[in-house]
């Protein structure tokens, strides 16, 4: 009787934790691969969006040299965002996620670049109403209070805007979140609770795989946007957008940042032609003083 006692025990290990079949190991993927479908279907992605100067557009400074003059010029959205809601429409398109969520902080104005983003191919938007210009850490603080109100499961934005070239927002928000970045992105794939991105270094190329949540900003070579179409931008005019203001998302504290002085840049010279290389030289030696 007591050597029956530990054959049994086995005996009913068996029964509990029986050995996976090839068929149990197939449905055991299946289960996984359901659940990866799960994550990317309910998936949001969130696309910050700035309306700028048209980049056709020769910016003038005003004349008390406080800043750029913006009467009257045409202002469109920031070609480095076209990039993104490009790539967050192409990722919904493949079905890997179920809504994109498009937002920026600006002027009342601001809503024509949302409705923009919209004809796109993004499904509706939030407008944080401010006439002030926030320094990249202000917008970084309202854009994080965004991402915890709407729980994306990925955020996707421009490198940077043309009219301020900080390149620090997406930085700046990824640390506010304590959530993985990757930046100078050429290549996003998502996959499951994961994205792989190709990012463009001095090097060449490197390529990195987050967990998501995560912030990934787009490089120029990501992709080419599209135009929107008639019919779509007509369906765009009928898609929300919500209009909040800062406070309602923890407020405007001031920033750090001053502007002394904006100038443009100095006008070039025209250029001479010179005989011979000897002649180049030489003017290089006696008037620019450059050898």
């Amino acid at each position: 009787m007591g050597q029956t006692r530990p054959v049994r025990r086995f005996w009913l290990a068996s029964l509990r934790n029986p050995p996976r079949t090839g068929l149990q190991s197939a449905l055991g993927a299946l289960l996984a691969w359901r659940r990866s479908l799960k994550v990317w279907m309910s998936m949001k992605i969130l696309v910050p969006v700035k309306r700028v100067i048209d980049y056709n557009v020769k910016a003038r400074v005003k004349s008390d040299q406080t800043g750029v003059d913006l009467a009257n010029v045409k202002m469109s959205m920031n070609p480095f965002c076209e990039i993104a809601v490009e790539e967050a429409v192409r990722l919904k398109e493949k079905g890997l996620a179920e809504e994109i969520i498009v937002v920026s902080i600006g002027p009342i104005q601001a809503q024509e670049t949302i409705r923009t983003a919209l004809a796109m191919g993004g499904d509706r938007g939030i407008l944080v109403q401010t006439d002030a210009d926030p320094e990249p850490l202000e917008v970084a603080k309202l854009l994080k209070a965004v991402a915890l109100a709407e729980g994306p499961g990925l955020i996707l934005m421009g490198k940077q805007a043309i009219d301020g070239d900080n390149n620090a927002v997406g930085q700046m928000l990824s640390a506010l979140l304590d959530w993985p970045q990757a930046t100078f992105a050429s290549k996003v794939e998502l996959s499951g609770d994961t994205v792989r991105v190709t990012r463009e270094v001095d090097g060449g190329l490197q390529t990195l795989e987050l967990d998501l949540p995560a912030v990934v900003t787009a490089d120029l070579r990501l992709n080419e946007p599209r135009y929107a179409s008639l019919p779509n931008i007509m369906k765009a005019k009928k898609k929300t957008i919500d209009i909040k203001t800062a406070d309602d998302f923890g407020g405007l504290s001031g920033g750090h940042l001053k502007v002394l002085k904006v100038t443009e840049p100095a006008k070039r010279v025209a250029g001479v032609k010179v005989e011979s290389a000897a002649e180049l030289v030489s003017k290089l030696k006696t008037e620019a003083g450059v050898i």
